[in-house]
């Protein structure tokens, strides 16, 4: 594919998603090699699978041309059981769902289109710039011996227009090798970052990546790096989300970003569609959470510290059966929303005063979530979303005593997770790793963790089918 200012991706590009419940049978095909649609009537999806018969499904708004690659999974080549049928249904009409709560607030839908950019010598960072510590945690991310790595580096600068507005351009920073043959198509992966960062601060990330063969992508999410003018923008959004209702700045307006992202990694002549992961830190490991149950294009996610887990211990957890994913209603129930919310407090600061309260409370912080992240803390939250990621496959990684995504409360014999994966005959697929003794913050090992679970999955040749840690919890 040819790059350049303006171009229009010409092929298998949705202009608005479409809801998953009309093509609920698709998301885990086991024996049909692909699946095609095409339009000729702008109201209608016809989908050509195979040798099957021709499928009609009604649309409320146009869309162009979508290809959903094959998925590879536990289930291929097996007979699929009631449970196993059931569960997919489950997860397709949840998908469904939330997808139709993105659709809510977007405005008219645009071509997908990509320009050249320039690279960024000087990002915006809303808060403070990386630690030494930091840095130095980012350069430790696995990577290739080859002594000229930055001559051999290929970088791509690149905006994707994803819906109208100012907020419609996602910046993109894409490493890979230069090819010296014939091009391969190659695994991929998504880096998300955190609160009031940007992707030029994941570009170790990006180099040890690319350096091992893999595109390695990251973005800029809603209101941060290039689409940030101050270092209030992302807090002036998420005020004015509670305010008007218009946004959702919170997860989902970046999630919106990442199916489009899926759209034209997909057609890239050097990216394998079939391999493609995506993985954040904090907010980005919730972008990445999301992102991977709203797209099963995603086939592999690793969000690090960004998913709330639950335990009857606060160090290692040597029982598969004594975790599970707990989430944002969770934390509000059992009063442990504070650290989430001084996180992101101006919003809540400006509920509480509308609201008539005196100090934030867990009243407060239900509607904040209610207003500016629909179903976030109800049928989205994680004991529901993360679930529906099943069978494809899911690391989540936490520090132990992190407060954001606080350890503590009733313990279940089986999480929702565990009991949906070994449904669909996953359970390898799925791992929780608490770090002992860490709190809010990116380690060395959860670095190498994330960096093995994408090469054992996305590169299985390259490393064991199993982790030498021993703080991994196999669920």
């Amino acid at each position: 594919m040819k790059v350049g200012a303006g171009n229009l991706l010409q092929t298998w590009h949705v202009s608005t998603p479409i809801s998953l419940t009309c093509l609920h049978f698709l998301t885990f095909t086991t024996s049909v090699p692909s699946v095609t649609t095409r339009t000729t009537n702008p109201r209608n999806l016809y989908i050509n699978i195979g040798s099957r018969t021709q499928t009609t499904c009604s649309l409320t708004k146009p869309v162009a041309v979508l290809v959903i690659p094959q998925q590879t999974h536990t289930l291929t080549h097996t007979k699929i059981t009631k449970g196993q049928e059931e569960a997919m249904e489950a997860q397709n009409k949840l998908r469904s769902e939330f997808l139709q709560v993105l659709r809510s607030r977007r405005t008219t839908p645009v071509p997908l289109t990509i320009e050249l950019a320039k690279p960024v010598t000087d990002p915006l960072d809303q808060n403070s710039p990386p630690s030494e510590v930091e840095l130095e945690i980012m350069t430790s991310c696995p990577k290739a011996d080859i002594a000229n790595l930055q001559d051999l580096l290929k970088e791509e600068n690149l905006y994707l227009t994803v819906e109208e507005g100012d907020q419609g351009k996602l910046p993109l920073l894409i490493l890979s090798l230069k090819e010296k043959t014939k091009a391969e198509r190659r695994p991929a992966v998504v880096f998300l970052h955190s609160t009031n960062k940007y992707k030029e601060y994941l570009r170790p990330l990006l180099e040890a990546y690319a350096s091992r063969g893999y595109v390695a992508i990251s973005v800029d999410s809603r209101y941060h790096g290039e689409r940030a003018s101050s270092a209030t923008t992302y807090r002036d959004a998420l005020v004015s989300a509670w305010k008007t209702g218009e946004t959702m700045p919170f997860i989902y307006d970046t999630v919106w970003d990442l199916i489009k992202l899926a759209d034209y990694l997909s057609q890239r002549e050097d990216v394998d569609p079939s391999r493609i992961g995506i993985t954040g830190i904090s907010l980005g490991g919730m972008h990445s959470w999301f992102a991977a149950f709203a797209d099963p294009r995603y086939v592999v996610a690793a969000p690090i510290i960004g998913v709330q887990v639950c335990s009857s211990k606060a160090t290692i957890i040597e029982n598969c059966h004594a975790a599970f994913v707990q989430g944002f209603r969770w934390a509000i129930d059992n009063d442990m929303w504070q650290a989430r919310v001084n996180s992101i407090k101006p919003v809540f600061e400006a509920a509480r005063e509308d609201l008539g309260k005196s100090e934030i409370d867990k009243e407060v912080v239900e509607k904040v979530w209610d207003r500016i992240a629909p179903g976030l803390a109800s049928q989205f939250d994680s004991p529901y979303s993360v679930p529906s990621i099943a069978p494809r496959s899911l690391i989540i990684i936490n520090g132990a005593e992190d407060p954001r995504c606080p350890i503590g409360g009733l313990v279940t014999p089986e999480s929702n997770a565990r009991q949906v994966y070994g449904e669909l005959n996953s359970l390898d697929n799925f791992k929780i790793i608490l770090e002992p003794g860490v709190g809010h913050q990116i380690t060395k090992l959860q670095v190498k963790e994330s960096s093995d679970w994408f090469d054992r999955f996305l590169k299985p040749k390259l490393v064991p089918s199993t982790s030498n840690c021993k703080l991994c919890v196999m669920l």
